[in-house]
């Protein structure tokens, strides 16, 4: 099984309402992007941020800051503005090729998202519309160009 399809296995099995975005979700929505960590959104609240990180855990996946799911959630603000803080990384120690963001800049409320199957199992990962969106509206050089290879298949 691959590691992505662990992470949303574990993430749907904690009862988590996620998606994937960055390189993974362009890729999967069939632009050419290549990427090692998995970034994924989640509805922007403590029992959902705790639940994310619960499930992590429990795929041996650990926190790369010193921080616990209420600290970010109380603190998001601040982490954001102050320590430009856009994602809570997450990783394997024992295989640091495994890595999980989960993105602290968006909430998934109210968002559309696609439910993709594979031989694994169901993957859940923003649609295209909302990822374009997401993608120009961080600005970064990598994420408009994700933005205009999404835009050609839309």
């Amino acid at each position: 099984m691959s590691f992505v399809s662990t992470v949303c296995i574990a993430l749907d099995q904690a009862g988590v309402r996620y998606a994937i975005v960055g390189g993974y979700a362009v890729a999967l929505h069939g632009a050419v992007r290549g990427t090692m960590d998995v970034d994924i959104v989640i509805n922007w609240d403590l029992g959902s941020l705790q639940k994310a990180v619960k499930a992590l855990n429990e795929i041996d996946l650990v926190s790369s800051l010193p921080v616990d799911a209420e600290e970010v959630f109380q603190f998001r603000d601040e982490y954001v503005q102050n320590r430009n803080l856009i994602a809570w990384n997450f990783y394997n120690p024992g295989d640091i090729s495994q890595q999980v963001d989960i993105i602290i800049t968006y909430d998934l409320k109210g968002k559309g998202r696609q439910k993709l199957t594979t031989r694994s199992g169901p993957l859940h990962v923003l649609n295209l519309k909302e990822l374009i969106d997401m993608k120009r509206k961080s600005g970064r050089p990598q994420d408009l160009e994700d933005a205009k290879a999404l835009e050609i298949l839309r």
